[in-house]
């Protein structure tokens, strides 16, 4: 054992025996002392994290109404955003996506964040849609509003704690008279916190490249709700040219060649690749807001290679779902040539690397319109009163667009098939849909309204009668603060959308709702329903079934209602706007700094190529260099001169 010979050991005398022996327990004692020294450096570099608790109903209730009360100690608030900054590290994996069960991303812990991982970095978003409109009323008021829709409730958050520069289309009416010399305006209103930068589009622009490519071409294209997408010359080329003028504005407002810039959806698929050719520095990081469909259905589109190129510039692209992922990708490896990483899940075309990473889409929690609501039981007979609905009703609640996509039509047919089966009911449940107009300059958009109104009409009258009304159609848009209040008033929340990229009016019924009551009828076909299998969920094709899904829903028991919605509360709250944000700026900031290292490591190879250039011809003017470049020239069966060297 290690290397003694004990018979010839026990041949010396006591005095070598004794220094062997005290030699060996030495060598002992201080490998039991380092590896004691070892584990406790471990111990103390990764102390344990405690996973934070889920706030009862009235302690989130005393937080939200407290948010505004009370400001924090600076350096305790730092030290909390450090701390949950570190957590969130920690959850994440090298593709960008959590996995543990941290506690709440704030605005703190992304502010941290960009502090410590995007250290001076610009952030811009680029979208059609901008987070705040002004109007002009008649008698020459200006109107503000927010439009209604998931990504500017998604990004509006986000911006306020980046404090970056959001470039969007300028539609309002009054919009030109609120802006300064170079179209800039501080936004939101009551506490400036970020700079909307409007871009200008004629009517012809915005028909063609809103109305026509965008809306009549992409949009039914990705969603699967059969539609024929309608694709023309001039669409395309209005689009082209309108993506081409948001490239100007985005290299205009970047401070440097390397800003952040966060890409928003359908509108911009060109963008990313005319903003790499002039800034092929900054990191683009393009969120698809919508499905991406499979490569069968895709290449239908005339202008499919262009529009992967235009995307491909992006050095993320953001999907909501990894099935969606993999769609694009399989499309990408159909259309063009391409190198692809499963593995890694990028694609490199044209020399530039794209990585594709699931990253769905949610809601800031809590919301901020729950500081101003009333309790739930204030709410609700706020909107009872209101409908005239009487106390022991069943209130059944639908918030979207007037789209053709959310399967509206769907919804009220499975109420007519739920009255023909349990004609009890009748009498017993309401349905209150909120339908905002949107799109109706299109014949698609059209004819989906004129079809809603007519049911509802027809059910009405059919099942109706004095005091009496099964369907409450509202072809108006609601405020954010109004939605909340209807939501958290409701018995049962639909979403039957036929395809739909996330859908954050099921996440937001579900924080709208402290108090755990409540049932969320969910399409399968929704991003959501991913997120949220607590949920009811929902084929809206199928009529019959989704009647049973309602009855099941209007007879659910509190308990059972209070178990599903603890679940899905925990899911919205850690699966929040803060943490979708901050895995992209994440994916952002790891390309930045490889990039950044690939950089200066080129440098460095320049450099010291120079230096050793240098030094060659140094050595090559001296007696003893002239001498050796002879040799070294003789070697090689050449007479190569020192000056040719």
């Amino acid at each position: 054992m290690m290397g003694i010979d004990l018979g010839a050991l026990l041949t010396q005398d006591s005095a070598a025996v004794y220094l062997v022996g005290a030699s060996l327990l030495l060598s002992v004692a201080a490998l039991v002392l380092s590896s004691a020294l070892l584990l406790r450096w471990g111990r103390n570099r990764h102390p344990p994290v405690a996973e934070a608790a889920i706030p009862t109903y009235d302690e989130t209730r005393r937080q939200v109404l407290a948010e505004g009360a009370r400001a924090p100690s600076p350096v305790v608030g730092a030290r909390d955003a450090h701390a949950a900054a570190q957590r969130a590290l920690r959850s994440t994996k090298g593709e960008g996506v959590a996995t543990d069960r941290l506690g709440t991303w704030t605005p703190e812990t992304l502010r941290h964040l960009l502090k410590t991982e995007l250290t001076g970095a610009q952030v811009i978003v680029v979208s059609n849609r901008e987070p705040f409109i002004h109007d002009l009323e008649e008698g020459g008021a200006v109107k503000l509003r927010a439009p209604a829709g998931g990504l500017v409730a998604a990004l509006d958050p986000v911006m306020r704690t980046c404090a970056g520069t959001w470039i969007a289309h300028g539609s309002g009416s009054a919009d030109h008279l609120t802006v300064d010399a170079h179209d800039r305006i501080a936004v939101p209103p009551d506490n400036p916190s970020y700079t909307l930068r409007r871009v200008w589009l004629s009517e012809h622009e915005e028909k063609h490249y809103y109305y026509g490519f965008s809306n009549d071409g992409l949009w039914p294209l990705c969603h699967v709700a059969f539609t024929r997408p309608s694709f023309n010359a001039e669409d395309w080329e209005v689009y082209e040219a309108v993506n081409k003028r948001f490239a100007d504005v985005v290299v205009e407002e970047a401070r440097d060649e390397r800003p952040v810039v966060l890409i928003q959806d359908y509108h911009f698929a060109l963008l990313p690749r005319m903003i790499r050719e002039r800034l092929p520095d900054a990191i683009i990081i393009t969120f698809w807001h919508i499905p991406w469909p499979n490569a069968e259905i895709f290449g239908i589109c005339p202008w499919r290679e262009r529009i992967l190129d235009g995307m491909l510039g992006s050095s993320v692209m953001g999907f909501h779902t990894q099935y969606y992922c993999n769609n694009f990708i399989e499309t990408v490896d159909r259309f063009l040539e391409s190198r692809i990483e499963r593995d890694s899940s990028a694609v490199t075309f044209g020399g530039h690397t794209t990585h594709v990473h699931a990253h769905p889409i949610s809601i800031e929690w809590p919301p901020a319109s729950l500081s101003r609501q009333p309790p739930v039981p204030a709410s609700r007979r706020a909107i009872f009163d209101r409908f005239n609905l009487a106390p022991d009703m069943k209130l059944c609640v639908g918030v979207e667009r007037f789209d053709y996509t959310k399967g509206i039509i769907d919804r009220f047919r499975a109420v007519e098939e739920l009255f023909k089966r349990h004609p009890e009911w009748i009498g017993r449940m309401v349905v209150l849909q909120v339908a905002a107009p949107s799109r109706t300059a299109l014949p698609a958009y059209q004819q989906c309204q004129r079809e809603c109104l007519d049911f509802v009409d027809e059910l009405n009258a059919r099942y109706g009668h004095e005091g009496y009304q099964p369907i409450h159609l509202l072809n108006e848009s609601y405020g954010k603060d109004e939605v909340y209040g209807l939501l958290r008033a409701a018995d049962l929340c639909m979403v039957t959308s036929l395809h739909d990229g996330m859908n954050l009016v099921a996440k937001e019924f579900v924080a709208a709702r402290e108090d755990e009551q409540g049932v969320l009828l969910l399409s399968s076909f929704a991003g959501a329903a991913k997120e949220l299998p607590e949920s009811i969920i929902i084929n809206p094709y199928d009529t019959c079934g989704t009647a049973d899904a309602l009855l099941r829903g209007l007879t659910m028991s509190p308990e059972e209602q209070r178990e599903r919605m603890r679940r899905m509360r925990e899911t919205v709250r850690e699966n929040n706007i803060y943490r979708w944000a901050g895995n992209m700026l994440l994916d952002g900031a790891r390309l930045r700094k490889r990039h950044h290292t690939a950089n200066v490591t080129a440098r460095l190879a320049r450099q010291q190529a120079a230096r050793g250039a240098l030094s060659r011809t140094a050595l090559g003017r001296t007696p003893l260099g002239r001498n050796v470049v002879r040799l070294v020239s003789m070697g090689k069966g050449k007479n190569v001169e020192p000056s040719h060297f």
